[in-house]
């Protein structure tokens, strides 16, 4: 059986964190890491979407893990169905660039996955719909240590439901 698209994407990203000095782990974690945990892929938890951009464009300023403040643009907001709900994201952009940030917090939020929540990078497509895979939600580099100033998910992005896709919290387990 082939690797899948989603294998090789972490396969990359523990070799990174493992020994490229991108990493953010330090040299003492680096050299304990053996690979991120993440929950198994379920394809229920990738969608594409369309977009309502009826609050497109519309300044939002997000605190970090520093207390510092960035400014975001809301990009739009997208509707999703989990665990049999419906919950809504609002996707986000910063000036000058093209791409989408989605930092969101979910039910897993400090039991299975990082406290401060996770992030997405959806794609927009050339037909206007997003798509969006939490298979590939993932932690902040504050996840993994100090010294780094990540955003905190707007309180319109801090949903009551179990989002069991993407990578859990970082545990630097011990050699047995």
């Amino acid at each position: 059986m082939s690797e899948s698209r989603l294998e090789r994407f972490r396969e990359r990203k523990n070799a990174l964190f493992a020994g490229d000095e991108q990493s953010p782990l330090d040299p003492d974690q680096q050299a304990r890491f053996k690979a991120l945990d993440y929950f198994p892929k379920n394809d229920e938890l990738s969608f594409t979407l369309p977009l309502d951009t009826e609050e497109a464009g519309t300044e939002l300023i997000v605190n970090t893990t520093d207390g510092e403040k960035r400014t975001y643009i809301r990009s739009g907001k997208i509707t999703v169905p989990v665990g049999g709900e419906e919950i809504t994201l609002t996707l986000l952009g910063q000036p000058g660039q093209h791409r989408l940030f989605l930092p969101f917090q979910d039910a897993t939020s400090g039991v299975e996955t990082y406290s401060g929540g996770r992030y997405l990078e959806p794609h927009l497509r050339p037909d206007g719909q997003v798509e969006v895979d939490f298979n590939y939600a993932y932690n902040p580099y504050c996840a993994y240590g100090d010294g780094w100033s990540c955003p905190i998910p707007p309180d319109e992005n801090i949903v009551p439901v179990r989002i069991e896709a993407g990578e859990k919290a970082f545990v630097l387990k011990d050699d047995e």
